[in-house]
């Protein structure tokens, strides 16, 4: 079993071993995986985080140990807390990196870094005013920064800045938690899942007060949520039917 390491500010994880293949999420600095099978130009690989699979160019990670990668597995998660900050090679150059980036690798990729850094749960209440910091980005399926982000991604993203770990895709963090009969009975910071006409969990987002939530949608934005959905108040109409509400905290 070969490991890496994510070496570059993002890099793309597709569903097939080619550049024209479906974005099915992105790596951030810092990320590191196992390999489950290598080709030529092409890695499938399962990240550590959240046991996400998919395939990445080989010229855009770093070989690391078993030994780096069960040392990294152990550690508490140090991730930078900016939207755009640095990191510094051995050269001396600066390379940026986003938010949620993970610093526990720096030494073994032979970097240092000097900004602001967050690690540890932290309580619920935050999970908001994290949430915020993403409110305008544009929607991107299988992203998961502050230049592109799906709605997954982005509930991800936020638990992940404040210590929890959820999974990668919306019918997967539907698995998690605790179902909640109605929403009176949600507080700020739960997920609420919201289904198609198959019935098939295909969006989340974050519970707010007084009956909002933030989700992306087209961009990170704030909606009104009701006992029917997502009432979008631009469109005037109901644009998500709502399937359940979890306490992931």
């Amino acid at each position: 079993m070969q490991y890496g390491i994510c070496s570059l500010s993002i890099v793309p994880l597709r569903n097939d071993p080619a550049d024209t293949s479906e974005l099915v999420s992105q790596m951030l600095y810092g990320d590191f995986f196992k390999v489950l099978e290598q080709r030529k130009h092409w890695s499938k690989i399962r990240l550590a985080f959240d046991k996400y699979e998919g395939w990445i160019d080989n010229k855009q990670y770093l070989e690391i140990s078993e030994d780096d990668y069960s040392a990294l597995n152990k550690e508490t998660p140090k991730l930078s807390h900016d939207l755009v900050e640095f990191i510094q090679n051995s050269d001396g150059q600066l390379h940026p990196i986003l938010i949620g980036s993970s610093l526990n690798g720096l030494s073994l990729l032979k970097h240092s870094h000097d900004g602001n850094i967050i690690e540890g749960k932290i309580d619920k209440e935050n999970i908001i005013k994290t949430a915020f910091l993403y409110l305008g980005t544009p929607y991107l399926w299988g992203g998961k920064t502050p230049f592109g982000i799906d709605c997954s991604g982005l509930t991800q993203m936020v638990y992940k800045l404040n210590g929890y770990k959820l999974l990668r895709d919306a019918s997967q963090q539907a698995t998690q938690g605790e179902a909640l009969s109605f929403i009176e009975e949600s507080e700020p910071g739960d997920l609420a899942f919201f289904d198609n006409t198959e019935g098939v969990i295909t969006h989340v987002g974050i519970i707010m007060k007084d009956n909002y939530i933030i989700h992306a949608h087209g961009k990170v934005r704030i909606d009104r949520l009701d006992h029917s959905g997502i009432y979008n108040a631009d469109k005037r109409t109901h644009t998500h039917k709502l399937r359940v509400i979890k306490k992931i905290i």
